[in-house]
């Protein structure tokens, strides 16, 4: 299947989930968690692009997105830890 037609059905699901809501609460704890995957990459890329200066990169992956998605400002700054003296 092409990419932009998986694209395009996805977003047209996301538009009717959000002017509907989600029927039932798998369907939105599914979605609380996929944004917050989302939050976490966006946030490793920022953690990417400033810390280039100081030899600072943390893969994004889904393990690291999880982590600094769910966990927050915490977790961004344990996995920098982690990456700068453990690995």
């Amino acid at each position: 299947m092409e990419p932009i037609i998986v694209i395009s059905i996805l977003g047209g699901i996301v538009m009717i989930l959000l002017f509907t809501g989600a029927p039932f609460k798998p369907a939105r704890f599914v979605g609380q968690a996929a944004i917050k995957l989302v939050i976490g990459a966006l946030f490793l890329f920022f953690l990417n692009a400033a810390g280039n200066r100081y030899g600072i990169h943390v893969p994004i992956n889904f393990a690291t997105s999880a982590i600094s998605g769910f966990l927050g400002i915490p977790g961004l700054c344990a996995l920098a830890a982690i990456q700068h003296w453990v690995l």
